[in-house]
C-alpha cells in the first residue's frame, strides 16, 4: 500500500499495474465491551484455520449445523475446479433455519418485517409461526404447483416476509430457487426463468416504494413473454398479495395460469411437510449476477458447503447471537440478502429485520427510527447506502437513541472519509466495523477483520477471513509483495465451502472466467494449482490488510498511467461539501483518456466554482497532476439503480456524447436529461459511435 515514499511509483506503472496513491490510515481497536461478549475472541483461530489444517478446518463451520448424515470426505478435488464439499453428507437448509430452533426459540422473533408506510406497525414472525407458514407453502408448492427436488422456480419479489418464507419452503422440498431482485424488469426475470428452466414464477402483486404503490404484477406479463421468446413456457404464476384479499395491481389475472397464494393456502392450513434430506452437493439456489445486459450468468450454490460457510461467517465475522436483533439493509434479491438476511442469521436463531422501502423515505431519519424502535444492535449495509444517508442527513443519527454493537459494510470499497462518518456518527464511536469483501460467486465473506481480534483500518477490508488464503498477482502471474505499494489482481489460492459450484449450464464459461487466467497446470488435481481469479484490483499493506480497488475494468489509462476510479472518487469525498462522486473516462487526443468527475453536494450547499476548484486541488494533492480531471460537474443527483448504485455508464455516455442506452430501470430516469443538458447544453447533440471501452465502461455483466 502506498505511502509518501511510494507515490512516485506511478512513473513506473505499466499495463499490469494500477497506480495506488492512498496513504495508510490510523487504526481503531474494538471496545472492551464488544470483546467481552463476542463469539470469536481466541486468536488461535488463525492457527486452527491455517493452511496446514486445510480443508479439515472447515469442519468447525459444518459442525454448527444439524446433519441427517455426516460427511465422508471434507473436500473432493478429483474434478478441478469443480470442488465438492462435505461429500456424502445429508442435510436440509430449511430444517437448519427453522425446525431446529423450535425447541429453544419457538416464541422468539425470527423475522421483524417493516413496511415502508410508517403508519403500519412492524409485523413479527416467531420461529413457530415461520415453521407453520413455511410448511403450508411447501405443501402448496408440492401438491398444487407440482414441484419436487431438483426443479427450479423463479421468484421475483420485493422485501416482504413472504420472500424468505418462499425461499425456505423451496429449500424444504429441495426445489432450487432463483430469486430475481425486485427492482429488475420483467424481461430480466423472464430471461433468468428461461435460462434456469423454470415453469413456475412467484410474484407479489405490488409493494411500496418512495411512498407509492408499485404495480409489480405488471412485470409478470413481460417475464412470460421474454421466457417464451427463449423457448421456456411458464405454466403457473403464484401471486402473493401485499394486502391479503385486496389486489394491488391494475394487471388482470390470467385464468388457469395466475393464482392468488392467499386463496389457495386455505387448502393447506395445518399441513406439515417433512424436510427432504438433500445431498450436501445438491444445488440450493441459483443467483444470477447483477445487470440486465448480455446473457444471464447463473451462479449455482450447493446446499451443505454454502450453509456451513454463511453460518460460520455470520457467527464469527458478524458476531450474531440468538439474542441479537440484526438488520441487514440489503435486498434479498442479491447474494448479501440470501447469505446474511436469510440463511446465516436464521441458522443461528437470530432475529432478522426486513425493511420494504427506501431508507430515506419519508425523510433521512427513517433508518434510525427503525433501529431505535426495534432496538437493533447489529447493522449491515453498503457504502452506497451509507453515502446516501450521509448526503441526506449527516446529523440525523445523533437524534435517535439506538446503539449498535457491530456494523458491516459490503458490496464495494468504502472511502476512508465515509468510513469515518459511519464509525463516528452512525456507530457513535461504540460499534465495531467490519469492511467485508466478497462476491456473488463466493457465498460469503472472503476478506474482513475478525471484529474482536483485529484492529479496524478505514478503507481497508483487512486480511483473509479464517480459512481463506488471498494473494495478489500481476498480469504475468507473479506475486505482488505486501508493502510494495503496487496493485494487482486479487485471487484466492484455495477452495472454500461457500464457493459456487459452477455457472448453471455452462461449465466451460465457469472455468474460463474464474480459473483459466492463473491456472498453473490444467491436468493437476491439486487445489494449489487452481487459484480463483476475482477480477478485482487490490493492494496489500505490510500489515497483511487488503485494500480493494474495485473491478479491474474500472481503471482509466491516462497517458500510460492506470488510475483506479475508486481512488479518485475517494479523494473527492474528502471535500467537506461533497456527498457523492462518480469518475468516468473521456477521450483525449493527447493522453488517450482523462478522468471527468460528477459530484453531488450535501444538503444546504449551493454549487460554486470554489467547490470545483477545491475538488481539483484535492485530487492533484492526494494523487498528482496526472489525475487532474478535464471537468468537474456539480449535478443535483446521480443516475441510480433501484438499489442505489450510481450508473457510471450513463455518465460516461453523456461525457463522450454516446448513446445512454436503456434508462427505464433507473430509480430516477428524469435526472439523465437534466445532467445531459448541464454537460452538453440544451440542444440535442448528435450521438457518436464511440470506442468499445467507453461503451462498455461501468456496465455490469
Amino acid at each position: 500500500m502506498a505511502d509518501s515514499k511510494t507515490t512516485t511509483a506511478v512513473a513506473d506503472t505499466n499495463e499490469s499495474q494500477i497506480a495506488v496513491h492512498w496513504k495508510e490510515e490510523a487504526t481503531y481497536k474494538p471496545s472492551a465491551k464488544f470483546v467481552a461478549q463476542a463469539n470469536l475472541t481466541d486468536p488461535s483461530v488463525n492457527e486452527r484455520f491455517a493452511e496446514k489444517n486445510f480443508p479439515q478446518c472447515f469442519e468447525e463451520y459444518a459442525d454448527m449445523l444439524t446433519w441427517y448424515k455426516r460427511w465422508d470426505k471434507v473436500l473432493d478435488t478429483n474434478d478441478p475446479p469443480f470442488w465438492k464439499w462435505f461429500v456424502g453428507g445429508k442435510i436440509n437448509a430449511s430444517y437448519n433455519c427453522v425446525d431446529r430452533n423450535l425447541e429453544k426459540y419457538k416464541n422468539k422473533a425470527a423475522l421483524i418485517c417493516v413496511g415502508e408506510p410508517e403508519d403500519e406497525d412492524p409485523v413479527t414472525i416467531t420461529y413457530q409461526e415461520l415453521y407453520v407458514r413455511v410448511n403450508e407453502f411447501a405443501a402448496l408448492l408440492r401438491d398444487f404447483a407440482g414441484l419436487k427436488a431438483g426443479d427450479r422456480v423463479t421468484i421475483h419479489m420485493p422485501m416482504v416476509a413472504e420472500l424468505p418464507i418462499t425461499m425456505l419452503a423451496c429449500a424444504r422440498l429441495g426445489v432450487i430457487h432463483s430469486v430475481v431482485f425486485g427492482g429488475f424488469s420483467g424481461e430480466a426475470c423472464g430471461l433468468r426463468a428461461a435460462d434456469s428452466g423454470s415453469n413456475v414464477l412467484i410474484y407479489m402483486d405490488g409493494y411500496y416504494r418512495s411512498g407509492k404503490m408499485i404495480d409489480h404484477k405488471a412485470a409478470a406479463e413481460l417475464a412470460v413473454a421474454a421466457s417464451e421468446k427463449e423457448g421456456q413456457t411458464i405454466d403457473k404464476i403464484l401471486v402473493w398479495r401485499r394486502h391479503p384479499g385486496k389486489y394491488c395491481s391494475a394487471t388482470p389475472m390470467v385464468k388457469g395460469r395466475d393464482f392468488f397464494v392467499d386463496e389457495i393456502l386455505g387448502n393447506y392450513r395445518g399441513k406439515r411437510v417433512d424436510p427432504v434430506p438433500m445431498d450436501a452437493e445438491a444445488p440450493l439456489f441459483l443467483m444470477y449476477t447483477s445487470g440486465t445486459t448480455g446473457k444471464p450468468k447463473g451462479c449455482q450454490h450447493r446446499t451443505g458447503g454454502y450453509l456451513a460457510y454463511v453460518t460460520g461467517t455470520s457467527k464469527y465475522i458478524q458476531d450474531i447471537h440468538p439474542t441479537d436483533v440484526y438488520w441487514c439493509m440489503a435486498d434479498i434479491g442479491w447474494i448479501t440478502g440470501h447469505s446474511y438476511i436469510v440463511y446465516g442469521p436464521l441458522a443461528l436463531a437470530a432475529t432478522s429485520v426486513i425493511y420494504e422501502g427506501v431508507p430515506t423515505y419519508p425523510d433521512a431519519g427513517r433508518v434510525w427510527r427503525i433501529a431505535e424502535r426495534l432496538d437493533v444492535n447489529i447493522f449491515h449495509t453498503s457504502p452506497t447506502a451509507i453515502r446516501m444517508l450521509r448526503k441526506a442527513g449527516p446529523e440525523e443519527p445523533k437524534k435517535y437513541h439506538y446503539h449498535f454493537k457491530h456494523m458491516t459494510t459490503v458490496g464495494e470499497p468504502i472511502e476512508p472519509a465515509v468510513w469515518q462518518w459511519y464509525y463516528h456518527e452512525v456507530g457513535k464511536g461504540e460499534a465495531v466495523i467490519v469492511d467485508t469483501w466478497w462476491q456473488t460467486e463466493n457465498g460469503g465473506f472472503l476478506c474482513s477483520t475478525k471484529p474482536a481480534i483485529d484492529q479496524m483500518k478505514p478503507g481497508s477490508a483487512g486480511p483473509g477471513v479464517p480459512g481463506i488464503y488471498p494473494v495478489i498477482y500481476d498480469e504475468e502471474g507473479k506475486e505482488v509483495p505486501a508493502g510494495s505499494g503496487r496493485a494487482g489482481n486479487i485471487c484466492i489460492r484455495n477452495p472454500w465451502p461457500g464457493i459456487f459450484q459452477t455457472i448453471w449450464g455452462d461449465r466451460e464459461r465457469f472455468v474460463r472466467q474464474y480459473y483459466s487466467k492463473y491456472t498453473k497446470n490444467k491436468q493437476s488435481k491439486d487445489w494449489r494449482d487452481w487459484p480463483y481469479f476475482a477480477a478485482d484490483g487490490a493492494v496489500l499493506a505490510k500489515d497483511g490488510y487488503f485494500r480493494i480497488l474495485g473491478r479491474v475494468d474500472d481503471v482509466i489509462n491516462v497517458a500510460g498511467h492506470r488510475l483506479g476510479t475508486k481512488e479518485l472518487e475517494s479523494a473527492c469525498l474528502t471535500v467537506a461539501e461533497v456527498a457523492e462522486a462518480a469518475v468516468v473516462p473521456v477521450v483525449d487526443e493527447v493522453k488517450g483518456r482523462v478522468p471527468e468527475i460528477y459530484i453531488a453536494l450535501k444538503p444546504g450547499y449551493a454549487p460554486t466554482k470554489e467547490i470545483t476548484d477545491r475538488v481539483i486541488a484535492t485530487i492533484e494533492t492526494m494523487i498528482g497532476k496526472i489525475a487532474r480531471p478535464r471537468q468537474v460537474h456539480i449535478v443535483p443527483d446521480m443516475p441510480k439503480t433501484r438499489s442505489g448504485k450510481i450508473m457510471r455508464r450513463v455518465l460516461a455516455a453523456i461525457s463522450n456524447t454516446l448513446d445512454t442506452g436503456d434508462i427505464t430501470t433507473l430509480a430516477n430516469p428524469d435526472i439523465v436529461e437534466q445532467i445531459r443538458q448541464h454537460v452538453q447544453g440544451k440542444e440535442k447533440v448528435a450521438v457518436k459511435e464511440g470506442p468499445e471501452d467507453l461503451k462498455q465502461f461501468g456496465k455490469e455483466e
